[in-house]
This record gives C-alpha cells, structure tokens and sequence, in this order.
C-alpha cells in the first residue's frame, strides 16, 4: 500500500486537473480548507478522547472528487474515484469517493445520472446498503456543500448552484436537510456557527 500523505494527496490533485482542466479542482481545495478549518475548532471544543485529524480532513476533502481526472461525468466520478484510490490501497480514500455524494445512504438519493455501467451501479448500491459512516464521511459531506470554485459559501447557495446544473428532485430537499443536521452536528460541538469560521464566505453569497 502507498502512503497517502499531503503530498502525495497534492501531486494527485494536480496530475487530475491536467488530466480535466475544470472547476472541481479548486472547489476540492476548498473543501480541504473548510474540512481542515472545522476539524481544528472541532478537536478545540471537544469533551471527549475522540479527536479527528487534520491532515486526514484535509486530504479527505482534497481527493473527494478525484474521480474527475476521467474526464466530464456525472455519477462515474464516484466509481472513478474509488477504483483508483482502492488501488493503491487507499481505503478511507476510496470510501469517501462515493460517500460524500451519498448524505441518504440509498442509491435512490442521486441527482445526477448514473453514466456507469450496470455492474458499476450495482458495485454502489451493495456499498451504501453495507457502509458505516464515521466524522469524516460527514464532514466531507457537509464541506463538499460549503464550497464553490471560488470560495466559501453558505449551504443554500451551493444547493442552488448544484440545482441549477441538475436540476430539482423529490430527494433533493431530504438531502438538504440531512446536510442541514451534520452542519447542526458539528456545530453542537464547536459551540459555534460553522459560518463563522471559513473565511469571507458571507462575500459569496450573492
């Protein structure tokens, strides 16, 4: 197994974008600043033993969409990412591939196509049905929601931003309301508006 470290996760990110020069790069390294940002407030306020990493947040929303380097997909970023972070043994990596899309553990959550073939679709449906989530599936959920291209954003302006290139469903506001509760999740512990911590993001709003 290679070790999946910041520099690693970095030069992956970078030979990805060159692969697909597009926006999901820089929304990724927003993610990992706002993962990074939140766990570090997290392990500050926390009560407990239970601490989570900085690095691992980082580099968690680092690679979440690294299924990307493909080309332009839809849900096959997913399987994209996973195939490749499985091999080379990265498993956490390879987990939050399709978890961070996934805040409704059922398939039936999606909004986008499943551009993948059948066995690929059935390979994710098997894997939500049997996954265990941990902190740091939610928090990439919830950062995955928190960032655009350009920056930090309030959760109801990257809703919009995803709908607009999606479109709406009958699942969508159950998304959004499970996003809603990691947020209220995170917060709980912080004592404090995850808003608060990311910085300029009420410049982003409009």
């Amino acid at each position: 197994m290679e070790i999946l470290d910041l520099d690693r996760a970095e030069y992956e990110l970078n030979k990805a974008y060159k692969l697909n020069p597009t926006p999901w790069a820089n929304h990724s390294r927003y993610v990992a600043k706002a993962a990074k940002i939140i766990v570090s407030e997290y392990n500050k306020k926390s009560s407990s033993n239970k601490k989570l990493n900085e690095d691992d947040a980082y580099i968690f929303g680092l690679l979440h969409d690294i299924g990307r380097y493909t080309g332009i997909s839809a849900e096959r970023h997913l399987i994209d990412g996973y195939k490749y972070c499985i091999s080379y043994g990265w498993e956490k990596m390879a987990q939050i591939c399709i978890s961070h899309a996934f805040m409704i553990k059922d398939i039936n959550s999606a909004i986008a196509a499943f551009d993948m073939s059948d066995e690929d679709y059935n390979f994710i449906k098997k894997f939500l049905n049997n996954v265990q989530y941990d902190d740091y599936d939610l928090l990439i959920q919830l950062c995955d929601s928190l960032a655009l291209p350009d920056g930090f954003c309030i959760l109801e302006k990257r809703f919009v931003d995803v709908a607009l290139r999606y479109g709406t469903f009958p699942q969508s506001a159950l998304r959004w309301k499970k996003i809603f509760e990691i947020k209220e999740y995170f917060e709980s512990t912080i004592s404090n508006s995850i808003y608060d911590l990311l910085p300029n993001i009420k410049d982003n709003i409009y």
